[in-house]
């Protein structure tokens, strides 16, 4: 049994997802692209409530996803601004067409800011992997787990080298002592940005044609649930 309260854990990033509807709803905008902020349980039992989502969608439905952003864990003590590695260049697992686009849209933000970042591989620890593994685009944030700060991250970040980026991690002390705010509010801001920079485009993650062969790509991938994995 996992213990823990879990605030950063992921409440952190479900904080951040339920501000970013709320002030979106607040604009008079009208975006481009349709919204779903989503929250899925059992995902530290093996992605279980994510996985049964994707499942459950027609290849139509599954063609008609635009793009997934993961935030899970944006306020660790210790943190790092963690990038998802969408073009595989730093980490060599590629994300489905149009990931890169979705990393650029992070590093592009961070940059403008003047903040670091660093790339972090698309490992399947998070609930995007059923939705990679379906062939949809994505990326998102981290800022960090049971991985020890480096002596160079700890130069450009600040925190301690040779701790791990949560002490708290999977612990009885994820509480709310357990959060760094500084960390949730940069990546919570780039959360937003690229959240409203996706809602507003119409095919802006793809260049030529690509994005048709994206959906194609999904509408013709078959799966079956089989309760711990998605299987093709």
């Amino acid at each position: 049994m996992i213990e823990g309260p879990g605030i950063n854990d992921n409440g952190s990033g479900t904080a951040v997802n339920l501000e970013t509807a709320v002030q979106i709803s607040k604009l008079k905008l009208v975006p481009n692209q349709k919204l779903r902020f989503a929250f899925w349980g059992a995902e530290e039992a093996g992605l279980l409530g994510s996985e049964y989502y994707v499942s459950k969608l027609s290849n139509n439905a599954l063609g008609k996803i635009y793009a997934n952003l993961n935030f899970d864990m944006l306020g660790s003590p210790n943190y790092v601004r963690f990038v998802y590695d969408g073009d595989g260049s730093s980490e060599g697992v590629v994300g489905p067409p149009g990931s890169a686009q979705i990393e650029s849209i992070f590093n592009d933000y961070f940059a403008s800011k003047n903040l670091a970042t660093v790339p972090t591989a698309f490992d399947g620890r998070s609930d995007y992997g059923p939705f990679i593994e379906a062939g949809i685009p994505a990326g998102g944030l981290f800022s960090g787990a049971e991985g020890e700060k480096t002596a160079e991250e700890a130069a450009i970040y600040g925190g301690t080298a040779g701790e791990w980026y949560d002490p708290c991690y999977h612990q009885a002390c994820d509480d709310i002592t357990n959060l760094s705010t500084k960390a949730l509010a940069e990546l919570g801001d780039a959360a937003v940005h690229a959240t409203w920079t996706l809602a507003k485009t119409k095919s802006g993650l793809y260049e030529d044609n690509s994005r048709m062969a994206a959906r194609q790509a999904v509408a013709d991938y078959q799966f079956e649930y089989s309760g711990s994995h998605l299987q093709r």
